[in-house]
């Protein structure tokens, strides 16, 4: 496996473990982690075929098309509509989430050392920071991408290794597994996978190498489950479901990240695993933002048919996509939890509902499926399966923002 793949799987990573990842442990408290189990392993294999989907219709146009060609192409004028509003609603609203909550992680960590920014100012410190990494274009990102990777995996692994000895099984034993169809658990652990906006801008870098790109969204979604197992259970086993501090009183908050590290720091009393839990939410929140404003910057070049280079291409495209979110965390206080809600409906919408309909559309109505272009197996069914799971899960997501 060549180091341009093993990059390639680390931007699918990156892309995934983010703040749902922070996320995860709050929103299926309830459920407990043998339920929590069972969620993400079911919505990791629902993501991961509806990524090879998206990879198929993709697939069906030439290089650099995006999300908005694909739906001109198989669903026409109507489906760009539609793609076009939710799709914005999707990015902008996990951006929102990722500034508010690296706004809220960088006042937090730069207190202790006499720095006094408040979430707003953090907010756009950190927009700033990783933005200009985005604006110097895709190599940029890959590279600055695979040392934070690295930096994040083996923070998460010494953190686990760190937490692991103080988790108990009547915490892991809590919960009960009738909150499975719970709205909030489905919309986050659902968002908790979503990767696949990367596929067009890793298709541009890899040249259409097709085996390389299979492999890179599966393993680059395998490894996520793995980590969010593990991560459910150092949390779900050490914060207690109830009393104070718990994982329901932290669900209440609108400061969720920086309360679940003052309740590691409070429960367990150790600096180490405090000073790593740092650096490791700080790394989750970096990560996703990198790919997602890319993924977001070549959305929307795509679309508008604007160039990313020039004085005028670059202020129509990097405006465009760092603006609206921050005046989004500038309005509202509780950008992070709400940013995700409205992302996980929009996520079920576009990453889940849309890739079947598109795949439906070009193979059986369009033929744009010939010379061996599917990318998975199942036939009719399996879009069936996956068009009739998407709808009842938007019904829940519904629910859960209404």
């Amino acid at each position: 496996m060549n180091s341009k793949i093993i990059g390639g799987i680390l931007l699918v990573v990156g892309t995934t473990i983010g703040a749902g990842m922070l996320a995860l442990p709050v929103a299926t408290a309830q459920l407990g982690f043998f339920g929590s189990v069972f969620l993400l392993v079911a919505c990791w294999a629902i993501m991961t075929a509806s990524a090879f989907l998206f990879l198929e219709v993709n697939l069906y146009l030439p290089p650099n098309s995006n999300l908005i060609s694909m739906a001109g192409a198989t669903l026409g004028k109507g489906g760009q509509v539609i793609t076009w509003g939710f799709y914005l609603l999707l990015l902008y609203s996990i951006l929102c989430a990722y500034m508010a909550g690296g706004g809220d992680l960088l006042h937090y960590i730069l207190n202790p050392l006499g720095i006094h920014l408040s979430p707003n100012q953090g907010s756009v410190l950190f927009a700033i920071l990783f933005g200009s990494i985005v604006y110097l274009g895709m190599r940029s990102v890959d590279y600055v991408n695979r040392g934070l990777m690295f930096g994040k995996m083996g923070a998460l692994v010494l953190l686990i290794a760190l937490i692991l000895p103080f988790v108990t099984g009547a915490n892991l034993a809590s919960g009960e597994f009738k909150h499975i169809s719970s709205p909030g658990s489905i919309t986050i652990a659902v968002l908790a996978f979503t990767s696949m906006m990367i596929i067009p801008s890793l298709r541009t870098y890899f040249n259409d190498d097709i085996k390389a790109l299979r492999k890179v969204i599966f393993f680059g979604s395998l490894i996520p489950l793995i980590c969010y197992i593990a991560w459910d259970m150092v949390i779900l086993g050490v914060i207690p479901l109830y009393g104070s501090p718990s994982m329901l009183e932290i669900s209440q908050s609108d400061t969720g990240n920086s309360d679940l590290l003052v309740a590691l720091k409070s429960l367990l009393q150790k600096e180490t695993i405090t000073i790593v839990a740092n650096f490791f939410t700080s790394i989750c929140m970096a990560t996703s933002f990198l790919s997602i404003s890319l993924s977001l910057s070549d959305f929307l070049a795509d679309g508008l048919k604007v160039a990313k280079k020039g004085l005028f291409g670059n202020a129509i495209i990097f405006g465009g996509t760092f603006v609206p979110p921050l005046i989004g965390v500038v309005l509202y206080p509780d950008a992070f939890q709400r940013g995700l809600k409205y992302a996980g409906i929009s996520c079920l919408i576009l990453m889940l509902l849309m890739p079947a309909v598109m795949a439906w559309r070009g193979r059986y109505r369009l033929a744009l499926a010939d010379g061996g272009v599917q990318q998975i197996a199942g036939g009719k069914v399996l879009l069936i399966v996956l068009i009739t799971f998407a709808v009842i899960m938007v019904g829940f997501g519904l629910k859960g923002v209404l």
